[in-house]
């Protein structure tokens, strides 16, 4: 996780293109052989970020109440989510948001990241609904709620911070209207 972060803050800092291996090897504290042993390519070096993101989300689902609105579990899983805490210093996750989105090779593994939550999420949403965690149904849900969340937060750092990003989450979740299906 040392690379992830190290490559999460000079990403977020000097932008993906001034940034290095070695300035993430260097700022990770490791060799570049170590970083190369975890890392293939420099924009691998996020992805321990994009898949603690995606397990926090779904492991703090999987704990709410059964009995709770899916709107408010989900609001609440990403509240207590590691994403959310990796969004507290705003103008940093917002560099970062920015980045993520506008790197092709980075956007690609965040959307892969989406993709593996939506796999995590369905056995997760299967239960709240009374469906199966195989159909399409079900895996359509988990797609919504990841893009939901997702385009709050590439709005929230698109934007001029006068809206919190959690605002825009459950704002997003109400606009899928979940709670009636």
């Amino acid at each position: 996780m040392a690379i992830a972060e190290a490559a999460a803050e000079l990403f977020s800092e000097r932008g993906y293109e001034a940034t290095t291996v070695e300035h993430i090897a260097g700022a990770a504290g490791i060799s570049l052989r170590t970083f190369y042993r975890y890392c293939p390519a420099k924009e691998d070096a996020l992805t321990p970020v994009f898949t603690s993101s995606v397990s926090g989300l779904a492991d703090e689902l999987a704990a709410r109440p059964a009995d709770e609105p899916l709107s408010k579990a989900v609001e609440a899983a990403f509240a207590d989510s590691v994403s959310l805490r990796r969004l507290a210093d705003a103008d940093r996750a917002r560099r970062l948001l920015r980045v993520m989105g506008s790197v092709p090779a980075l956007r690609t593994r965040w959307l892969a990241a989406g993709r593996e939550l939506q796999d995590r999420l369905a056995p997760v949403l299967a239960p709240r609904t009374g469906g199966d965690p195989d159909s399409m149904e079900t895996r359509l849900l988990a797609a919504a709620l990841i893009d939901a969340i997702t385009v709050a937060m590439e709005y929230w750092a698109r934007g001029d911070g006068a809206e919190d990003v959690m605002a825009l989450a459950a704002r997003a979740l109400r606009y899928l209207r979940i709670d009636h299906l």
